[in-house]
């Protein structure tokens, strides 16, 4: 209902004005006195919107009352005041697509907006990040020639600022700076919009030119450092914040508690917690940002009982706990793989109410992975799906990182078919690097390693061109590793080269290195090795390991001694290297001197594992009886492992009587696998106990174990080939086998005498000599003569430990062929050439 310009005297002083709506009806009682005196306007109006129980009643309200049919020139200012405040009320509770309705309801009847209006006009639509409606109201701005005004200009920079332009939002603010009419608001909202788009540096640049400027009115205030200090944090220069921090004591803006939360934030992310809860500590008005910035600190560094200690603390003062404060304690359980305390904070933020947000879920998911807890796995993966996952209006980049966790997720349940089916199902234009990642990482630790290659190609050779990250690559290596694939181990270190993956180096060389020892090439490890400029303990242990896998025992001890040269801690992890490394060497004695000495010089206790590297020292050495009583004189029960250390010497040296009791020992702890029951099995058939042979096989088949079958795999020109034991299906099948025929003939000739007992069947000597002759690895080794050039080293792979007669026949055969003979089994490198191998006997 519009009113008219000019009411009949007769008129009773109340006019009700009826507005009609689809539910309700809605009665505003304005004086007649009201509408006539200019002067009586607000207060009376006031009351009248506060009877509106909407910004759309009010609305009506307004347009109703004052249409320009109402004398205009009266009421023209009173009424833009009226809409400014409508309009502001829908920006302030975020209804901001009402705000812009409101605004261009203003214009229809043809109200002039002020420069209080486009401020509000301006932030709704940077809040919508809507660009279009953003430019047009800007060229209304430029129309009406209100682009002078400071609240305006700065409303502008805002909008581009977030609507991501950050051209326009530079350009804008160098106008109002070139033509005098800046505040501090305008500094600020440049900076806002450089920090939204992560643009640290030129938050920094930003904030030096502010303050060299040597204006009075345009000092840095509290919005200014809530702005800079986050920039500092993300470059991590904390000098620069803890000069900022001066800054805010001097002007006294340390009280205010978003610039408080601000430092503790920076200097927490700086990693510096010490300053970050002095100043926590000082606060004297903490809002729950506050803790959450020191918990979220503590958890992110790995001081996990401080940051537990403070959640602890929240607890007790009765601190409302947000979903920020609960996902940084689940993700600081998840890191330390401690995943089933991860569960139960999970499940008591969800009775607490809480709801969890994509942070929450991808730190839950990283915690049941820790564990391989696939039924919590797959309850959080329905979670997710009701959720979050089938919202619409959902951010895609959220969905993504629940999607590549919970890929993650049951690749580490090795549930590759599960992982697969879920990376098949995302668009490959949407796949980015951590879903390429985390498919790859799978396949490499959890899966075939084969797969995790043609994948990592795969990858490579995406049309939508994602380019591997430092984490990828390693994934990669991984997988090189797990293959003894030196060839395509080395295409990607030309590549890493190429790519220059200097920020990361480290955490790539350590991989280079654990990739080269485990392809035979020890001394390509060291190389990689020598030419880092900065090395962490993962890359002398990494070494280390290499040097022990090779038999190489001296060398690993002497990196060992520059390692405790150079500083860095040495913990139990190094001392199985180097156990290890004395095992794989025959070097007892000194080996026995670093495990005495251990815990006197270093204080670190020896664990289950560092006596079962004792045990397999000591039996490789042939001590049975030192190795059986260091057991009797552990200080906790053995466990599996040492157990299973003692049996494989038993097999060995033919220690029947020993490996029953270590075997009995192990069925006590219920650690029957494939692994003991061979073992045994073998044990047997070398003692010729025959009826003891078939009763582990039949106790194999009752429980369902079945032995893993023995493969081997050689390295040719193009490709890699595999070989099962007597393998006749590769097309060159007569040729190895004629070779093979041959060879064994002419090592004959030379002393060599099958060793029968390797072949474990009950059948005369000489059906044992020619089912010897079948073996995987001299197979491999065939091929390899057969495709190799002359002088070229043939590296070969075997899933089991190599066969006692095939390590004797191929030092015999190294005599007349032109190859080094590379040997990797389960247990260590067989340097094989000349008729010596670099294990002397300690395999």
């Amino acid at each position: 209902m519009l009113v008219p310009s000019s009411l009949p005297p007769k008129l009773s002083e109340t006019t009700l004005l009826y507005f009609p709506f689809k539910t309700t009806t809605f009665f505003a009682s304005i004086s007649s006195s009201t509408l006539l005196l200019r002067a009586s306007v607000p207060s009376s109006f006031v009351y009248l919107l506060r009877q509106c129980k909407s910004c759309i009643k009010a609305k009506l309200v307004v347009t109703g009352a004052f249409s320009p049919s109402a004398d205009p020139t009266t009421w023209s200012s009173q009424v833009v005041f009226w809409w400014n405040n409508l309009i502001k009320r829908s920006v302030i509770i975020r209804h901001h697509v009402t705000a812009l309705a409101l605004f261009r309801e203003m214009l229809r009847l043809n109200w002039n907006p002020d420069g209080y209006t486009y401020p509000y006009v301006l932030k709704a639509c940077g809040e919508l990040q809507s660009l279009l409606c953003g430019e047009s109201v800007h060229a209304l701005i430029l129309t009406s020639g209100l682009d002078s005004n400071v609240f305006v200009c700065n409303g502008l920079i805002a909008m581009y600022g977030k609507c991501g332009m950050l051209g326009h939002a530079r350009q804008e603010f160098d106008e109002t700076v070139v033509r005098g009419i800046t505040d501090v608001i305008s500094w600020n909202s440049m900076a806002a919009a450089y920090l939204q788009k992560d643009e640290d540096r030129k938050v920094l640049d930003l904030f030096d030119s502010m303050v060299s400027s040597n204006n009075f009115e345009l000092r840095p205030d509290a919005v200014s450092l809530v702005n800079v200090l986050p920039a500092c944090a993300s470059l991590g220069v904390w000098k620069r914040g803890k000069q900022l921090h001066g800054y805010a004591i001097r002007r006294c803006l340390y009280e205010d508690v978003f610039v408080g939360n601000a430092i503790v934030d920076m200097y927490a992310k700086c990693k510096r917690l010490d300053d970050a809860n002095k100043v926590f500590e000082r606060m004297e008005v903490k809002d729950v940002v506050s803790w959450n910035a020191l918990v979220t600190g503590y958890s992110q560094i790995g001081q996990f009982d401080e940051a537990l200690g403070l959640f602890k603390r929240m607890r007790e003062e009765e601190i409302e706990l947000n979903v920020v404060t609960w996902s940084a304690v689940i993700a600081g359980y998840a890191q330390r793989d401690l995943g089933y305390e991860a569960l139960d904070v999970f499940k008591e933020m969800m009775l607490s109410g809480a709801e969890p947000n994509v942070i929450t879920l991808v730190s839950v998911l990283s915690g049941c992975a820790a564990i391989g807890a696939l039924l919590q796995g797959k309850e959080t993966h329905c979670y997710a799906i009701k959720r979050m996952l089938s919202l619409e209006g959902r951010n895609p980049e959220e969905d993504l990182m629940v999607i590549n966790a919970l890929i993650d997720m049951y690749a580490k349940c090795k549930e590759m078919k599960i992982a697969q089916t879920m990376f098949d199902s995302i668009d490959r234009r949407d796949r980015n690097v951590v879903t390429w990642t985390v498919m790859i990482g799978g396949y490499a630790q959890h899966g075939d390693a084969n797969d995790a290659l043609e994948l990592f190609l795969a990858m490579l050779k995406d049309e939508y061109f994602v380019i591997p990250n430092a984490y990828t690559i390693s994934c990669a290596l991984v997988a090189c590793a797990r293959l003894s694939s030196l060839r395509i181990g080395r295409q990607i270190h030309a590549y890493v080269l190429r790519q220059g993956y200097e920020p990361t180096m480290v955490f790539v060389a350590n991989c280079l290195i654990d990739m080269y020892a485990k392809s035979g090439d020890a001394d390509a490890a060291r190389a990689v090795f020598d030419n880092m400029s900065h090395r962490n303990t993962v890359s002398w242990t990494s070494l280390m390991t290499g040097y022990g896998m090779h038999g190489r025992g001296a060398e690993a001890l002497q990196i060992f001694n520059e390692m405790r040269g150079a500083g860095l801690p040495i913990d139990g992890v190094t001392f199985l290297v180097v156990l290890y490394a004395c095992s794989h060497s025959g070097m007892v004695d000194q080996g026995m001197n670093y495990f005495n000495n251990m815990n006197g010089d270093f204080g670190v206790i020896p664990g289950a594992e560092h006596y079962a590297c004792m045990v397999d020292l000591l039996g490789r050495a042939g001590r049975l009886d030192e190795a059986m009583k260091l057991i009797e004189d552990m200080p906790t029960e053995p466990t599996s492992v040492v157990w299973v250390a003692l049996l494989s010497a038993c097999r060995v040296h033919k220690n029947v009587d020993l490996a029953e009791h270590a075997a009995a020992k192990l069925s006590e702890l219920e650690s029957d696998n494939d692994g003991t029951y061979t073992l045994m099995s073998n044990i047997y058939a070398n003692a010729r106990r025959w009826k003891d042979v078939a009763r582990v096989r039949s106790l194999m088949k009752h429980s369902g174990i079945r032995k893993r079958p023995g493969c081997s795999w050689v390295q040719g020109k193009k490709e890699t080939v595999t070989f099962f034991v007597g393998d006749r299906s590769h097309p060159m099948s007569e040729k190895i086998y004629n070779l093979l025929e041959d060879l064994i003939h002419r090592i004959k000739a030379m002393g060599y005498i099958p060793e029968t007992s390797f072949a474990l069947h009950d059948v005369d000597d000489e059906e044992k000599g020619d089912l010897l002759v079948e073996h995987s690895e001299k197979l491999a080794l065939a091929y390899g003569i057969l495709t190799s050039a002359p002088g070229v080293p043939i590296r070969i792979t075997k899933n089991l430990r190599v066969c006692g007669d095939c390590h004797t026949a191929m030092t015999y055969i190294s005599k007349i062929i032109e190859h080094e003979i590379i040997l990797r089994d389960s247990s260590r490198f067989h340097h094989i050439k000349n008729g010596s191998c670099s294990c002397r006997g300690f395999w």
